[in-house]
């Protein structure tokens, strides 16, 4: 016999899964919703009046385009319950967008960041500026943010907001719970940016794949390099992870790394290694903090006219690349893999060494070349696996807390 307490958590489950429901596929009506969840009519009806009370969800009605019969009842997430800020750390600004509680953007602006490596207090300091302003744009109550959701590149900890190493602040911490208290009761959230990559497009694979899609890892190129893999789990959920992959050796007392390592792919795939390369400058110089694009492009045209050096720099940055990926593949196993960031726009000149690096791997000459995909829009993709995320924790939150104003 159930008691009260499991009871209760089956109904919060259920409720879950019903707003998961609503996301994945937007307006639904009561029998589509049963559908999704696989849960009993009566079951839907209760949840559903639960939520609407709680003013989680609204319904409405819609006719059908014939003018005919009743009008098809719709449930939708209540726009107004809540909202969510997602801030982007990326190498050269930091973007805020402000989202309603149905996933709508409302407003989004983007600034500058500073590549003062002393500067990670003043960078906190600036962050919450930012998050003050976006809300004093839409004349929206920072008591009605329910969630900070934050992302960068470098580490980051698991289980509390605490960017642990960045290619900007290197080993210098940003405690971003503390940065933001007591202004902020929001939760916060940090998340390593490319393991939100993957998780969009684990999403946007399922969406196409439904129960055939296994596994993906996503490749960041840039200037710095990430890897995110997303599996699906036997229980139809997905497993997502960010191994430091930037960060793997490649070389043993190779180039000098952001990290002050010597060897790590990144010192070798990176932009600012393939202007070192490009140059024939040192390995062991002092890798720059931050590389225009427009110096890249430069270093590429170059290479596509067979200019030897910018030609290799590339072929060596591929080559790192492919050997770092033939040793996840290894440790994994063999799955498609998306390359994304702004690197994408060199794919041309890193291909060959990717595939050179890859086939000396004894998974890919057993069972052949995973597939390499180039997906361009790393930003848009970035902005999804913060939505998918960020929501979903949302509404556990919420069901958990027996309503929007409980949070």
């Amino acid at each position: 016999m159930l008691t009260k307490s499991s009871t209760e958590l089956v109904r919060q489950r259920n409720s879950v899964l019903v707003l998961a429901a609503l996301r994945r596929h937007g307006a639904l009506a009561h029998t589509e919703i049963s559908d999704y969840t696989r849960l009993s009519s009566a079951t839907i009806s209760a949840i559903t009046a639960d939520l609407e009370k709680a003013q989680i969800i609204e319904k409405s009605e819609h006719q059908a385009a014939s003018g005919r019969g009743r009008p098809r009842v719709l449930f939708r997430q209540r726009r107004e319950c809540g909202y969510l800020i997602v801030v982007i750390i990326s190498s050269d600004a930091v973007q805020y967008s402000l989202v309603d509680y149905a996933g709508k953007l409302i407003d989004r602006f983007s600034e500058e960041r500073s590549h003062d490596p002393a500067g990670a207090a003043r960078f906190a300091a600036a962050v919450k500026a930012g998050l003050s302003r976006i809300l004093e744009r839409s004349r929206i109550s920072r008591d009605n943010v329910l969630l900070i959701s934050m992302s960068s590149k470098g580490l980051v900890n698991s289980l509390e907001p605490v960017l642990v190493w960045s290619p900007i602040f290197g080993s210098e911490q940003i405690d971003f719970e503390s940065a933001l208290r007591p202004e902020w009761q929001a939760k916060i959230i940090l998340d390593n940016e490319t393991l939100l990559v993957a998780a969009a497009l684990g999403a946007r694979e399922e969406n196409v794949k439904g129960g055939d899609f296994r596994s993906l890892a996503a490749l960041s190129l840039g200037h710095s390099i990430g890897l995110g893999i997303v599996r699906r789990t036997p229980h139809g959920g997905h497993e997502i992870s960010a191994p430091n992959f930037g960060h793997m050796l490649h070389m043993a007392n190779g180039g000098l790394c952001r990290c002050g390592a010597k060897g790590c792919i990144e010192a070798h795939a990176g932009f600012y290694a393939i202007l070192r390369t490009a140059f024939e400058v040192p390995l062991d110089t002092i890798p720059a903090k931050f590389v225009p694009v427009a110096e890249l492009d430069k270093i590429a045209a170059q290479a596509r006219q067979a200019h030897r050096m910018p030609a290799f720099a590339f072929r060596q940055a591929g080559l790192a690349l492919g050997n770092g990926l033939s040793r996840v593949l290894s440790l994994t196993e063999r799955m498609p893999v998306a390359i994304t960031g702004p690197g994408t726009r060199y794919y041309d000149l890193l291909r060959q060494g990717i595939e050179e690096g890859l086939g000396q791997s004894h998974v890919v000459r057993m069972e052949g070349m995973p597939e390499l995909r180039v997906v361009a829009d790393e930003q848009n993709l970035v902005f999804e696996g913060h939505l998918n995320r960020a929501l979903a924790v949302i509404d556990e939150d919420i069901v958990n807390a027996g309503g929007p104003g409980q949070v």
